[in-house]
């Protein structure tokens, strides 16, 4: 499976390639730092990050596209531009019918180190061990982007049977005789 992670942002929108399955080693295929000026009107940022969004899934054919969920941060502004970077890269995906995951912040830390309370050396440490790369991807979010494709890989297998499971229930437990009602 090869998946793209993205974590997502106005200024660096982390994106990370990585390639495996779970109980085998991963490969890092490519990583990077979609950016955007600061400075620049809204509007033309999220034009930028779609257009660096789609370049990497025209270079990698992902599988799937693993998005960080967002989360409520202290910081309104932090959190509209974090959610709005995650929506161009579930829209680039789902245009072509890629499907994506989402995965919290601590869910992915716990993944990857065992903590869902990891701060970003433990991550970039761990993520550099697991790609047997020979020094933490800089800045963190490419790092990030990394981590969250691990966790996807790693946690997908188990996803898909519940999912399977639930599909299957559905669909029987609509076949079912209605029992007496009291």
């Amino acid at each position: 499976m090869r998946v793209l992670g993205v974590d997502p942002g106005l200024t660096r929108c982390g994106v990370g390639v990585v390639e495996g399955e779970a109980g085998r080693p991963l490969t890092m295929v490519d990583v990077g730092v979609v950016r955007t000026p600061p400075d620049a009107e809204l509007g033309l940022r999220l034009v930028a990050i779609e257009e660096g969004i789609e370049r990497w899934l025209d270079a990698h054919r992902p599988d799937r596209v693993a998005v960080e969920r967002v989360f409520s941060q202290h910081n309104v502004r932090t959190v509209m531009g974090t959610a709005q970077a995650s929506a161009v890269a579930m829209l680039c995906a789902s245009r072509r019918g890629i499907p994506v995951v989402l995965h919290t912040p601590s869910e992915v830390k716990g993944a990857v180190t065992g903590s869902g309370r990891a701060d970003k050396a433990q991550v970039g440490a761990m993520v550099t061990r697991l790609l047997r790369l020979d020094a933490p991807p800089k800045p963190a979010d490419a790092a990030d982007a990394l981590a969250l494709a691990i966790c996807h890989i790693w946690r997908a297998p188990a996803q898909d049977r519940l999912q399977r499971a639930a599909a299957l229930h559905r669909r029987t437990s609509t076949h079912l005789p209605k029992g007496p009602t009291s």
